[in-house]
C-alpha cells in the first residue's frame, strides 16, 4: 500500500505468554544509544551491520514524539544548544514544530519529512543531508561501519528493498516460541486464558 517491497510472512508464529515492559527493557535499541551499542544489540541477535542498516530503513515511515529528540534541539550541550549534526534549516523547522512539546506530549515529527507516507529510500538520502530525526538515525551516517550501507541505500532503492525484505524475514524468525512457550491468541491484545 505504501510502495515497499513484498516479502514472505511465515504463518503460525505464537504470541508470548508474558507481556511486560520490564521484559523488553535492555533488549531494544534506544534512540540515544551510540551506534556501537546498537551494533552490539543487533549482533547479539545474530544480525549483521548491513542488516541493522537495512532494518532501520523502516524509519522511512512513522513518527517520533518530540520528547524523544528535543534535547538535540534545545539542550544538546552547555555551549551548543542544537546538535550541529542537524541541517540548520531542518533544526529550525523542528524547533517550531516542537516548541510546545512539554505541555503537549503528543507533539511529534515524521521520521522522513520528505515522503512520510511512502516506503522508499529517501530516509537514507535525508541522513546524508543532516535530516536524521533521532540521534540513532544521525549516527548511522556518522559511524564508519554503517555509513557505506547508508550511502548504498541512498543511491540504490532496489538494493534497499531487497536487503530490507531479507532482513525483516530473518527478524520474523527471531525468538520464535514453540510448544507451550506461547499461544496463538484469539484476540491480539489479550491472552486466551490465565496461565500460571
Amino acid at each position: 500500500m505504501v510502495g515497499g517491497p513484498f516479502y514472505t510472512v511465515n504463518l503460525g508464529r505464537k504470541d508470548s505468554l508474558v507481556s511486560t515492559q520490564s521484559s523488553v527493557e535492555g533488549h531494544m535499541p534506544l534512540a540515544n544509544m551510540t551506534m556501537d551499542e546498537i551494533i552490539k544489540k543487533f549482533e547479539s541477535k545474530n544480525f549483521t551491520v548491513q542488516e541493522l542498516v537495512a532494518l532501520t530503513g523502516a524509519h522511512t515511515l512513522g513518527f517520533a514524539h518530540c520528547k524523544e529528540f528535543a534535547y538535540r534541539l534545545y539542550r544538546y550541550s552547555k555551549t551548543v544548544p542544537t546538535d550541529p549534526a542537524y541541517n540548520p534549516k531542518y533544526a529550525e523547522a523542528l524547533k517550531k514544530l516542537c516548541h510546545n512539546y512539554e505541555k503537549n506530549p503528543a507533539m511529534s515529527a515524521f521520521n522522513d519529512v520528505m515522503t512520510p507516507s511512502k516506503f522508499d529510500n529517501l530516509y537514507y538520502q535525508n541522513l546524508e543531508k543532516g535530516m536524521g530525526l533521532l540521534e540513532s538515525d544521525n549516527a548511522l551516517f556518522q559511524n564508519p561501519k554503517t555509513r557505506p550501507f547508508v550511502q548504498l541505500y541512498a543511491k540504490n532503492q532496489t538494493a534497499f528493498f531487497h536487503d530490507f525484505a531479507r532482513a525483516i524475514e530473518k527478524l520474523s524468525l527471531n525468538g520464535v516460541k514453540t510448544g507451550n512457550q506461547g499461544e496463538v491468541r484469539r484476540k491480539c491484545d489479550a491472552f486466551n486464558s490465565i496461565h500460571i
